[in-house]
């Protein structure tokens, strides 16, 4: 067990950062805590950014994980609009960005991924915008309305989001994907030749296996999205969603494992055993594949908060979680449990002309991951047939008629 009146310095004030900070306190910890954070706010629910915040139906305090007040109630030295530099894992030290430098005894690192920019001509220009922050946001409500044309690079999730957003705000969308398909890299077939069905019949345009080139603009603003095939798609303004990069640098320099991401273990620690590393910016095991991997989800960031936190106490490891992610776009809810990792076979239930089934993914009978869209009984129980590991009957589980209890009896 570490010492409870150690200091713990976190760096980063996300969902992960701030989760660990409230669960340390919660867990009995009685040392001081220094939450460190880039933005103004404090920690604040980031999904809601891309719905509820473009349409105005959220603001700073409603997406707060807590109120302002909490951090010094509970004795957290909240630090906002501050960075780390530099980290002197020798002296378990660590400079920041105001010219300060903070001594720690344990350090957790949290700061979370950033959106990857696009190396290309005008990228620079006002207008080409990035979602990952609330100011992110709120550049883009502004940005987006009636009369407006909203050009989107990238047709993941947040891609998807954005546009159902904005056309709910009364925009036009064009989304431009490089990749043939739609949810390429995250979702399979037949979610993609959903999801591009129901957006275009609500008025989204989809531009498919097309790679941007750069950016036009008059007077300092762009107007538009050049295309490689030689076609400038017009615009007010541009949403870049092409995915998400570790803010991993600090950890690099200091000399810490790192592969996609800072690496850790099952309690969230890296190799040096002083500093831990949770939510965006770590490379986790995943034992029910395997494997490591780095995931970006709000579960993730409670899940390693919640493993850190338990380590740092000591108190026992929390029970493992299959990963899970959601994602509503317009009237649709997605969920998503597990990770469709040597799947070798896909299994469709219920019909996707209702707006409502699932697709389960299997390897050997056990499954691996299941899609589920406006269906939380067949997610409910995908997560659970992900962690118990245990073969269930294809056949049953195709067929809709057999209640999901029964397929899992």
């Amino acid at each position: 067990m570490s010492d409870p009146q150690a200091h713990v310095v976190i760096l980063g004030a996300g969902h992960a950062g701030g989760s660990v900070a409230a669960l340390l306190r919660q867990y009995g910890h009685a040392g001081p805590i220094t939450l460190v954070g880039e933005e103004p706010l404090p920690p604040y629910q980031r999904p809601p950014l891309s719905k509820a915040w473009l349409k105005g139906e959220a603001d700073a305090e409603s997406l707060a994980l807590k109120p302002v007040e909490f951090y010094g109630e509970a004795d957290i030295d909240f630090r906002p609009s501050t960075t780390a530099v530099a980290l002197e894992r020798s002296a378990r030290r660590v400079k920041l960005s105001d010219g300060s430098s903070l001594a720690y005894d344990i350090l957790i690192i949290a700061t979370g991924a950033r959106a990857i920019a696009l190396p290309a001509p005008g990228a620079d220009l006002k207008g080409v915008l990035f979602l990952r922050t609330a100011a992110d946001a709120e550049a883009l409500k502004a940005a987006v309305g009636p009369g407006r044309r909203l050009a989107i690079v990238g047709g993941g999730y947040i891609g998807l989001e954005a546009a159902a957003s904005g056309r709910g705000l009364g925009a036009e969308v064009v989304v431009i994907e490089r990749e043939a398909r739609l949810l390429a890299r995250v979702a399979c077939e037949q979610l993609s030749s959903f999801f591009q069905r129901y957006h275009e019949e609500r008025g989204v345009e989809f531009i498919l296996g097309a790679s941007v080139t750069g950016f036009q603009g008059e007077n300092g603003h762009v107007t538009g999205v050049t295309l490689a095939a030689g076609r400038t798609i017009a615009c007010d303004a541009v949403l870049v969603g092409v995915g998400a990069a570790p803010n991993d640098e600090i950890a690099r320099d200091a000399g810490l494992e790192c592969a996609r991401g800072v690496v850790v273990d099952l309690a969230a620690k890296t190799s040096d055993p002083s500093i831990y590393a949770i939510g965006d910016v770590a490379h986790r095991p995943l034992p029910i594949y395997g494997r490591m991997f780095r995931l970006e989800s709000v579960p993730n960031a409670l899940e390693q908060a919640k493993q850190a936190a338990c380590d740092i106490t000591g108190r026992p490891a929390p029970a493992p979680e299959a990963p899970w992610f959601w994602s509503d776009q317009y009237d649709l809810k997605l969920q998503i449990a597990g990770l469709a990792f040597d799947a070798d076979q896909v299994l469709l239930r219920g019909d996707p002309a209702s707006n409502k089934f699932a697709v389960f993914h299997l390897k050997g009978g056990l499954v691996q991951a299941v899609e589920a869209v406006n269906a939380p009984p067949e997610f409910m129980a995908g997560r659970q047939f992900i962690l118990n590991r245990k073969p269930v009957s294809a056949e049953k589980l195709a067929d809709p008629s057999v209640s999901m209890k029964e397929v899992a009896a």
